[in-house]
């Protein structure tokens, strides 16, 4: 032993400046102290303590250390060659190591503080197997004891090695810590340590680069002072800090670590990032609707929007999604898909049929007083370019396999229109009893898979019954309140078409007429009368009438 050892020592088991270990210094009355780790000579061992260090990153707490038998553990301060990391940063993090008999480390040890004493160690087995050597209850976060004055950044991590590595790439001048048990805990460890992480200006997250830990990062963000947490993406090739130090690629990791973006949570974005989305937005792609009325109003029907349509019973809203049907096979080269509810596939058949005979082929006399050549021919048409799909069930269906159905026709069969008639057909296929509450949950699965898809929807809703002495069948006025159920139909639509006829009038002409109502546009914001359609009971089609002079409940076109 040095003579230098020799002298009487006042002060034991203080911690190192110079290799980071926990309490192998002894110091002497002249304030000069000696290192049995490290063998380190400290002239002046409490200015050496107190000297500057960078602003960024101030040296643990040099409060002395209670010995206990955490202290004396096994291992020593090695570098982690297994690991990439230098014998500094071991000893910054105070991490021993342990060798087998051919100098291979088989073993890390990750010390876990409370109130400046080792409590418990966190041993990693060569299999990557963790046990506990005493206990981590209680403590903070790995590495939390070393910068507890606070400053202006501090990088969070999600392991010993990662954080080890993280402090080494990031030149030993930036404090890291790292969560104690992982992705799947780590709201638990960051609440315990929100104190000490709050002490800091920014924390930059670091977690894993898969799933697991990008959804952790986001939901610790969410803990701290709002604008404080920066979310750190790293290149996709690489899994963590510790494969990055491993495959050399220490400046990539800097510079991902200075691009690391303020989280804001989803769906709160500043403007002056949307520019390039702004001005390179893709066009929605839409088909003008039937009849001209409702394209002054609507500018056409659009992929990517939910539109429903809305009346009394009897006042023709078959007929019209029938039209609507028939009109984007015609006019389009898109796939459709219809989903009839409360019609045998035959019937959907048939009433496409009829629509390009302009004739009612539904009805069996007259479709049997056609040519076969002549059907054949309309329906190849329609037909045999196999872009029309069709729900053929007609009964009970359960909810949930109906949306698959929905959703195949849409992906599995690369429908762009989808027609659904009715959702109160969808209701009655749930076991539930509380009609508001189910609109309310089937409406939300049609939006979101309007949203996944991209599709156009076209979907049927009744009206509740009118209160009064005049209802639906006389031609009243229809409002966004008259929807049968729950508000969430017209909240959740883009569009709402209603429609409104009154069949006890005396005119003939006026009671086969259908007039067309927008309730709702959120594309264009322009609601009120829109057209007005007579139903042709010869041949079962809609003629729009010239609306030039059309006036109707004091709405004029």
């Amino acid at each position: 032993m040095p003579d230098y050892v020799s002298k009487d020592f006042v002060k034991h088991h203080l911690p190192c400046p110079k290799c980071g270990g926990s309490d192998p210094v002894s110091m002497h009355e002249d304030r000069s102290a000696y290192c049995f780790s490290c063998r380190a000579v400290i002239k002046d061992y409490e200015k050496e303590c107190d000297a500057p260090f960078s602003s960024a990153s101030k040296p643990v707490d040099m409060q002395p250390y209670r010995n206990n038998a955490m202290n004396n553990s096994e291992g020593d301060f090695l570098a982690l060659t297994d690991r990439g990391i230098s014998l500094d940063s071991a000893k910054k993090y105070g991490v021993k190591a342990v060798k087998d008999h051919k100098g291979q480390i088989v073993k890390h040890l990750y010390p876990y503080y409370v109130a400046n004493e080792i409590v418990g160690y966190k041993v990693r087995e060569q299999n990557k197997m963790f046990t506990w050597k005493g206990s981590g209850q209680g403590s903070g976060l790995f590495g939390e004891q070393l910068f507890q004055s606070g400053g202006k950044y501090v990088t969070l991590v999600e392991g010993e090695c990662d954080a080890m590595a993280s402090y080494e790439m990031l030149g030993s001048k930036w404090p890291v810590v790292s969560i104690k048990n992982g992705a799947a805990a780590a709201v638990k460890d960051v609440k315990n340590s929100i104190e000490f992480l709050e002490k800091f200006d920014c924390v930059v997250i670091n977690f894993d680069n898969d799933r697991a830990g990008k959804e952790a990062a986001k939901k610790v963000a969410r803990l701290l002072t709002p604008g404080k947490a920066k979310l750190m993406h790293l290149p996709d090739e690489f899994k963590d800090a510790n494969d990055m130090i491993k495959k050399g690629n220490k400046h990539s990791y800097v510079t991902a670590w200075w691009n690391a973006k303020i989280y804001t949570p989803s769906g709160v974005v500043n403007a002056k990032d949307l520019k390039d989305k702004y001005f390179n937005r893709e066009k929605k792609d839409s088909v003008p609707y039937p009849w001209g009325g409702l394209n002054k109003k609507l500018y056409g029907l659009r992929q990517g929007e939910l539109v429903t349509l809305t009346g009394g019973t009897g006042l023709g809203k078959s007929s019209i999604t029938r039209e609507l049907e028939h009109w984007l096979i015609n006019n389009t080269e898109d796939n459709v898909g219809i989903v009839a509810l409360e019609e045998h596939d035959m019937r959907t058949l048939d009433c496409l049929m009829s629509i390009e005979a302009n004739d009612r082929l539904y009805v069996d006399h007259i479709r049997e007083g056609y040519d076969q050549s002549y059907l054949d021919e309309i329906y190849s048409k329609i037909y045999d370019n196999g872009r029309v799909w069709i729900h053929a069930h007609f009964g009970s269906n359960d909810i949930d396999e109906i949306f698959s159905k929905i959703r195949f026709m849409i992906i599995g069969c690369d429908c762009k229109w989808i027609i659904v008639d009715h959702l109160h057909m969808l209701v009655s296929a749930t076991t539930e009893g509380d009609e508001r509450r189910t609109i309310d949950s089937i409406m939300t699965r049609l939006r979101s898979i309007v949203e996944e898809t991209g599709a156009g929807m076209v979907l049927v809703s009744h009206l509740r019954r009118v209160e009064g002495n005049r209802g639906h069948e006389n031609g009243v006025t229809v409002g966004l309140n008259h929807l049968r159920g729950s508000q969430s139909i017209a909240q959740l639509s883009d569009c709402v078409i209603a429609l409104e006829r009154n069949q006890q009038s005396d005119d003939e002409e006026e009671a086969q007429t259908t007039h067309v109502r927008v309730l709702k546009s959120r594309y264009t914001g322009d609601v009120g009368m829109a057209t007005h359609l007579l139903y042709n009971q010869d041949t079962g089609r809609l003629k729009e009438l010239d609306t030039s002079d059309y006036q109707f409940d004091g709405d004029e076109l």
